[in-house]
């Protein structure tokens, strides 16, 4: 992948990419869809955003002077004044076309009846995590999946081995039982994601039942990251992205790690050197869980990536 994503590229910077997202009471999602789909396709944009009854969510790339109108535009109506984002830059357009989509949820918990644009725990600014963190009765929760939390955390920050964000309810339904078995008052509880979304429904949903100091990190890892200096850092390792980087380190410098289509596990130098690591394919964290078929299946995929590249073009899968 990080091969195909060099062949992709040019050398000067031409698009700029907004990650936004903000949970908001939004009445009629159907009704606000085609006005926000207008403004980004006037803007030249493209990329996905999702509506829901809960909010917005998604990403978006373009020329710079059409990011800055559309986020200018979202920030304009009522609901989304408040608007979460945060910028890169790509040397190629990123998608492929542009899509606004109606969801149930802007981010997939599965539970009815959270509410997280009104009863959603305290942020923390970046510059005071750490003091948060360190005090003796915070409990410390990452709300990534397994693969994520794999390569880097908070130091002493549980990890619920979580597949996905579903699961993320059921375990801590278990582990709260395990809090009040353990001590009479409630704890004070410090959540962190990568950049800030889950985290926010996350800390709804834990005092929907019942758990009153309740906090997260604002702006998540990458915002920490790009705040804290390393030297005053509390974070080990490296910090999971859902794009062609994989990964990014203090400063959000990219960090050496590609990414397993089989498994979604990042995989190091040493790993992607290992004789059961097959791009695309397989790595040694599922090489031995893989049927005939499936492995078939990845590699073909993979032929079409690398047709795709060979040819200058993106495939449809990576976008």
């Amino acid at each position: 992948m990080r091969d195909y994503m060099r062949a992709m590229t040019e050398s000067n910077i031409s698009y700029k990419v907004a990650a936004l997202y903000h949970f908001a009471v939004v009445d009629d999602p159907a009704a606000l869809k085609p006005e926000i789909l207008a403004a980004c396709e006037t803007n030249g944009l493209k990329g996905t955003i999702l509506l829901a009854p809960e909010g917005i969510n998604g990403t978006i790339a373009g020329e710079a002077d059409g990011i800055d109108s559309t986020i200018a535009f979202l920030r304009g109506l009522p609901q989304f004044s408040g608007l979460e984002v945060k910028y890169s830059a790509a040397d190629d357009m990123p998608f492929l076309r542009m899509k606004v989509r109606l969801k149930k949820e802007i981010v997939t918990m599965g539970v009815d009846g959270i509410d997280a644009a009104r009863a959603k725990g305290d942020y923390v600014d970046p510059l005071d995590w750490n003091a948060m963190i360190s005090e003796p009765d915070t409990i410390v929760i990452d709300t990534r999946n397994a693969y994520e939390v794999a390569i880097g955390s908070f130091e002493g920050a549980i990890n619920p081995d979580t597949e996905t964000f579903r699961d993320f309810p059921t375990w801590f339904d278990d582990f709260s039982k395990q809090l009040q078995a353990k001590s009479g008052k409630q704890p004070k509880i410090a959540m962190f994601c990568t950049g800030g979304i889950r985290c926010e429904k996350a800390t709804a949903y834990v005092k929907a039942q019942g758990f009153d100091d309740v906090h997260h990190l604002k702006g998540g890892i990458l915002k920490y990251l790009e705040n804290v200096p390393e030297e005053n850092s509390s974070w080990n390792g490296d910090c999971f992205l859902f794009d062609q980087r994989v990964a990014v380190g203090h400063g959000l410098k990219e960090s050496d790690y590609d990414q397993c289509h089989a498994c979604r596990m990042p995989l190091n130098a040493e790993e992607r050197a290992s004789e059961k690591y097959v791009p695309g394919e397989a790595c040694p964290h599922c090489y031995d869980s893989r049927t005939d078929e499936q492995r078939e299946r990845y590699r073909e995929r993979q032929r079409q990536v690398e047709k795709a590249a060979q040819e200058g073009r993106q495939h449809l899968g990576t976008a």
